[in-house]
């Protein structure tokens, strides 16, 4: 059994020795324990600090990409290399390393195919309680809408099995940690989360340039994938929204025309009129959405197929006698 921890890292030359230092060297139930740096164009050395601390594999690309695209790509690597279950974590080593085979553990178990390491919020000195409340909010949100219990969404400390790491795909440009729990709400993948503990801060979120400007971005990427995996019911209410609402002004107007007085609200037929014409031209787009979202399921189950094909052409065998 073989685990592969995947550490994205940009322009993290001074925290990347003490992350990789810190990780476990050896886990029950886990015979190999390799470590993938995946250094997102960084220009500080990083690469090279993490060669120095230990690291067994660096892959670097010349430009920054952003931390959805080192996932993917590290799922990829991990699987490449072998990996039977992969674990991902941060950089700058916010997670306590030591709480990784409570990750695996349900992996190994058979139990989950993905697991979330959750923090204590209450235990983080350095979160406001601003902070803390956008938090627990935005993993309501993301428990609504992706029928999973998790309570931390936007952890980065997480396990994933090699058939999990085969079929996640991430569409975004921005952070996995959102998407892939929707999706794997919606694949139906096992799921459990575990406790977990964190060091002290080392430096300033990247990925949160502000908490409103996270929000906003992090409410743009739910819907955008709550919409690709379930349109037909988003275009459905959106047209219902406006269908609605034309439905009453309708009933307005006829209870005016009835009356005698309707010549005065020619105006209420009009609105009432585009307003259900747009909306059932939205209803149409979401069923369009939806055979494109069939098809979308398809091109998925094969790309897990080809993806599955090349881990096992590319993955090192084990000597014969």
């Amino acid at each position: 059994m073989k685990l592969v921890i995947q550490i994205p890292a940009f322009n993290e030359a001074g925290t990347i020795g003490a992350t990789i230092r810190d990780l476990p060297r050896a886990l029950a139930g886990i015979d190999e324990i390799a470590v993938l740096v995946l250094d997102d164009g960084s220009t500080d050395g990083t690469s090279e600090a993490a060669r120095a601390a230990g690291a067994t594999v660096v892959a670097r690309w010349p430009q920054n990409r952003g931390l959805a695209y080192t996932f993917r790509a590290g799922l990829d690597r991990a699987l490449e290399m072998g990996a039977d279950v992969v674990v991902h974590t941060d950089a700058d080593n916010q997670y306590q390393a030591a709480d990784i085979q409570a990750l695996v553990d349900p992996i190994l178990a058979g139990r989950a195919e993905i697991v979330v390491g959750c923090r204590d919020m209450d235990a983080i000195p350095h979160f406001s309680a601003q902070k803390r409340a956008l938090q627990r909010l935005g993993s309501r949100v993301v428990r609504a809408f992706s029928g999973t219990d998790v309570p931390d969404a936007t952890s980065g400390f997480r396990a994933y099995s090699r058939e999990a790491a085969i079929r996640l795909n991430v569409v975004s440009s921005y952070t996995y940690t959102l998407e892939t729990l929707i999706q794997a709400g919606r694949e139906g993948l096992a799921l459990e989360f575990v406790p977990i503990r964190t060091n002290p801060k080392t430096r300033e979120s990247r990925l949160m340039r502000s908490q409103w400007n996270y929000v906003a971005r992090s409410v743009a990427t739910i819907l955008r994938i709550s919409i690709l995996y379930r349109p037909l019911q988003a275009f459905a209410l959106a047209g219902l929204a406006l269908i609605i609402p034309a439905m009453l002004i309708g009933l307005r107007f006829l209870a005016a025309y009835f009356s005698g007085t309707g010549s005065g609200h020619v105006q209420s037929l009009i609105l009432a009129a585009i307003l259900t014409i747009v909306g059932i031209q939205v209803i149409v787009m979401g069923v369009i959405a939806d055979l494109q979202a069939a098809n979308r399921r398809l091109l998925s189950d094969l790309l897990a197929r080809k993806r599955r094909e090349d881990a096992e052409l590319r993955s090192p065998k084990p000597p014969t006698d």
